[in-house]
């Protein structure tokens, strides 16, 4: 397993990022707060250039490369935002960038790759196949893979985030953190433990997709179905690196549904502004299905990108009465937990660590 970075990793980062990316802003809304029954802070990473958070790892991770590694050229494999971050941060780099991405992916998401100078291959039905292949085309062509979740500098980067989120706010009671490889709630973990330890650091993943929760809860990295159609949270295997993280220092991992995390998406538009792709909506979904273990306190959501499709934008406009936690009722739809047809291996919260 990779070594995991260290607070002053994440300072250094800082230093080097404060040069390419200005600090996001974190906003709350009274209308969300309504709805939440509790004070929600929604850090806005969804400003990002690239729409997403990840854009932080993929520079830290290019300004640490060698020239020899640069002029090998990179490989990665994502569902979409992690490809865009790589490519941005190769582009401004000088570096050539490959990304295998499913076949599955929107079309938008690929041609976003495409236009920041990557070239994309697209391949196989899920990430799993989309890794195998990317792996092939690192060794055949002698250049640097680069795993999403598996690269200290990428978790290092992402780790800017959270100083800027707790230093804004240092009183926060929970932080949530939305799950795909597991690199954002393994940041927010360790810069938490230095300057908010009170903090809880709470992660949530797809009901339809619970690979990391499954791992965490475990205590091993497992293998699960993805079938969720959130592409940013579309994993189907715990990462080690963020695993190991994790393990030590998050306080709970929920699930919600596929379905929770839309009606999440249009309240954020509604009350707060924001478009949220459906990872930067799963946070709000995870803190308005349980208010018994939010409510009153000082709560921080991350929206982790806004990099939505044309059908999550199209179904904003869907919202029913039933998922009409969209009013003021205190989220009746949010809260129907993870009891669904989409969620067969229901999560009522419990705070228990895993074992091992």
């Amino acid at each position: 397993m990779p070594k995991p970075p260290a607070f002053a990793d994440v300072l250094a980062a800082r230093d080097l990022l404060s040069g390419y990316l200005p600090a996001t802003p974190m906003w709350s809304y009274p209308l969300l707060d309504a709805v939440a029954g509790t004070t929600v802070h929604v850090k806005h990473e969804n400003a990002q250039p690239v729409g997403a958070f990840k854009v932080r790892g993929g520079l830290t991770l290019l300004s640490g490369l060698t020239p020899a590694q640069r002029a090998r050229g990179l490989v990665t494999y994502s569902t979409g935002n992690h490809a865009q971050s790589l490519a941005y941060a190769c582009a401004a780099f000088g570096a050539s960038c490959t990304v295998v991405m499913p076949e599955t992916v929107p079309e938008a998401k690929a041609r976003a790759a495409s236009a920041l100078g990557a070239e994309v291959v697209l391949h196989g039905p899920d990430m799993g196949a989309a890794q195998e292949r990317a792996e092939q085309l690192a060794a055949d062509g002698d250049r640097h893979l680069v795993s999403p979740g598996d690269t200290p500098a990428l978790l290092a980067g992402v780790g800017t985030l959270y100083l800027e989120l707790f230093e804004a706010r240092p009183d926060l009671d929970a932080v949530v953190v939305p799950v795909g490889s597991g690199t954002g709630a393994a940041a927010a973990c360790l810069v938490a433990a230095e300057l908010a330890p009170d903090c809880r650091v709470i992660a949530v993943q797809s009901s339809a997709a619970p690979a990391a929760h499954d791992s965490w809860r475990e205590g091993v990295c497992v293998r699960r179905p993805n079938r969720t159609t959130v592409e940013g949270l579309a994993t189907g295997r715990g990462f080690t690196l963020p695993q190991h993280v994790m393990r030590s220092q998050l306080a709970d991992f929920h699930l919600v549904s596929d379905q929770q995390i839309a009606a999440a998406q249009r309240l954020l538009a509604g009350h707060a502004h924001t478009l949220a792709e459906g990872a930067g909506a799963a946070a709000l979904a995870a803190v308005l299905a349980r208010p018994q273990e939010f409510t009153g306190q000082r709560v921080a959501v991350v929206c982790t990108g806004g990099n939505a499709s044309a059908g999550d934008i199209a179904a904003l406009g869907e919202g029913t009465a039933r998922d009409g936690g969209v009013t003021l009722d205190g989220g009746a739809a949010l809260r129907e937990g993870a009891a669904s047809d989409e969620d067969p291996t229901t999560d009522e919260g419990a705070a228990s660590a895993p074992r091992g």
